[in-house]
């Protein structure tokens, strides 16, 4: 099963997405948007931009813990990951992002 986009509001109405995988797991997070229309932009821009090896930039938290963002053309961060426990899990993530942000289906209000 492909992957899809959900998109919901929160309690103050602001919108964001989450990507997940065929499996329902979440594998990518936007900032919270004030508009639909914009979550709906940011959706456009990770659909893009997925598939290209450069837009990742691969980060540690400060407690070691490995995750990454995925950036526009610009350099404005438009998803970041989990934390992972190992960088082997982090690529893995990269890997289901690229095959999985293409996707069109894009669900919720």
């Amino acid at each position: 099963m492909a992957g899809w986009y959900e998109v919901s509001r929160n309690d103050k109405g602001q919108f964001g997405f989450v990507l997940k995988a065929g499996n329902g797991q979440v594998i990518l997070r936007s900032e919270q948007y004030e508009a639909r229309a914009s979550a709906d932009n940011g959706i456009a821009s990770v659909q893009k931009n997925a598939p290209l090896e450069a837009r990742y930039e691969r980060r540690t938290a400060s407690d070691g813990r490995p995750y990454f963002n995925l950036k526009a053309a610009n350099g404005q961060v438009i998803g970041t990951s989990q934390m992972y426990a190992a960088e082997a899990g982090r690529e893995n993530g990269i890997a289901s992002v690229m095959e999985n942000g293409p996707s069109t289906d894009v669900r919720g209000p």
